[in-house]
């Protein structure tokens, strides 16, 4: 057995799906490379995704397993209670992963060579390397984020934090981030900064970021000309560092059509709605406004009402995903909540609302014109390969930091965050699809060639991979 066959590789995801998903992808190319794969997951992802385990019949080299995270099966899960997540996979699942790692590192006909754990999940690393095994971090936000969380300990110094949320404070320039200098504010900076010095949270992301660095080994899910400046600044903190993004592009580079076309179903975490592509195939020519706010986001009734009255009043077509989970669902509105009559003729009118959507399919498609966004790193390069400008609108992790970068550092859309009423919200909308619209085009165009180009063959990120599948091979 040649060693290109031996090698094994486990990955290892914190359980939420904008984690899950970029390291899906990684498996399925290392998979198409010949090596072996096992993808972990959380007793409850393990359910909650079931369709995965069929992407065996795909690939034979990938296979699923699980352990628990702790939590009760009737635990919701959601962004709002994520320190219990954190918490539970830190104590409960680390002893887990130790039992399964050692399992399956000498009791397995083809133990495990390698490890790629999720850049909050260090534990992971550390148990990889105690049992003498190849350890990588993969970071699943974007490069300016981490940088911003590797400069934590020096905004704390300089008194930058907390961030206290007051209309003076939040548009204050920050100091000591390198090279942001002039860009960042701080209501830019990742949305843990909002939190007290001794919040656990706060906390367990500052032993995160201190133990990354101990990693040695870095994949980023982005690409080298996108972010050369924050990679310049990174680059010192690690040995190796491999750019190997977007994935999802690399995918469509490697892998052929007919095999992606049918890996599509799996390649969505949830069940889509493809009722919204037929909608949008009766649609003009880049008129349609598509909204997501992602997998966990949650929002209020008041701020669905007020995105809902901007989206109709606008007099944009629109596709909106509106998760059951993510607020009171709409069927369920009642009472002082019942829907307007304005926006039931509106919306019957010109829009269309889905629980999930095929993400990259909407925004590939010629219809859509415009992506109102909650700036997770998976979507924004999302927009980015698909080439639709982008409105952001950030809650939580990287999504204020990246929804900066889109508009002030990479012109490829507008920034929203810390906004959300109704007049706001049509302005916006107008000038990411009518106003604005030349100028941010102009500069997608030269970003979306950027992605494609460093994701085939002679780019940066193709030959990043490739380097990435050698030094795996070579470690056995």
């Amino acid at each position: 057995m040649d060693q290109q066959q031996q090698a094994h590789v486990l990955l290892f995801p914190f359980p939420a799906l904008g984690h899950i998903k970029p390291l899906l992808s990684l498996a399925e190319l290392l998979c198409h490379a010949g090596l072996h794969v096992t993808f972990l997951n959380t007793d409850h992802n393990h359910r909650c995704l079931t369709h995965l385990q069929r992407l065996s019949t795909h690939f034979s080299t990938l296979r699923f397993e699980s352990i628990p995270d702790g939590l009760p099966i009737d635990h919701p899960r959601n962004v709002q209670l994520i320190g219990d997540l954190m918490f539970s996979v830190k104590s409960v699942t680390k002893p887990k992963f130790r039992d399964l790692l050692a399992d399956l590192s000498t009791k397995s006909e083809r133990p495990v060579t390698c490890v790629i754990a999720d850049g909050i999940m260090s534990f992971a690393i550390d148990i990889a390397k105690e049992l003498g095994i190849q350890a990588m971090t993969f970071w699943a936000f974007s490069p300016c984020c981490l940088w911003s969380f590797l400069c934590l300990p020096e905004l704390i110094e300089e008194g930058q934090l907390p961030v206290r949320g007051e209309a003076d404070d939040m548009d204050r320039m920050v100091k000591g981030v390198s090279g942001m200098e002039s860009l960042l504010r701080r209501q830019d900076l990742p949305n843990i900064c909002r939190r007290q010095l001794d919040d656990p949270i706060f906390q367990f992301y500052v032993e995160e970021i201190k133990a990354i660095t101990q990693t040695s080994v870095l994949i980023l899910n982005s690409f080298d000309h996108l972010e050369a400046l924050t990679l310049s600044y990174i680059t010192p903190f690690f040995s190796r560092i491999y750019t190997i993004g977007p994935l999802t592009a690399l995918l469509t580079s490697r892998i052929t059509h007919d095999v992606l076309q049918s890996l599509s179903s799996f390649n969505n975490l949830w069940e889509a709605d493809r009722s919204c592509m037929t909608w949008l195939d009766s649609q003009p020519l880049r008129s349609v406004v598509y909204v997501s706010f992602g997998s966990t986001g949650i929002m209020t009734r008041g701020q669905l009402f007020e995105f809902w009255h901007g989206l109709v009043n606008s007099g944009m077509p629109f596709l909106w995903v509106v998760r059951r989970d993510g607020i009171g669902h709409i069927a369920g509105v009642e009472g002082e909540h019942a829907i307007p009559e304005e926006l039931h003729e509106g919306t019957k009118e010109r829009g269309f609302l889905v629980d999930w959507a095929p993400q990259e399919e909407v925004l590939a498609h010629q219809a859509v014109g415009g992506f109102l966004t909650h700036s997770g790193w998976n979507s924004t390069l999302e927009g980015i390969v698909a080439g639709v400008p982008m409105l952001c609108w950030p809650t939580i992790a990287d999504q204020q930091i990246n929804s900066r970068w889109v508009s002030e550092v990479w012109r490829i859309g507008l920034d929203m965050k810390d906004t959300c009423d109704r007049s706001t919200i049509e302005m916006m909308i107008r000038a990411m699809m009518k106003e604005r619209r030349e100028e941010i085009i102009m500069s997608m165009d030269r970003i979306a060639k950027l992605a494609y180009d460093s994701a085939n063959q002679g780019g940066s990120s193709y030959h990043n991979l490739d380097k990435l599948i050698k030094d795996i091979i070579k470690k056995i």
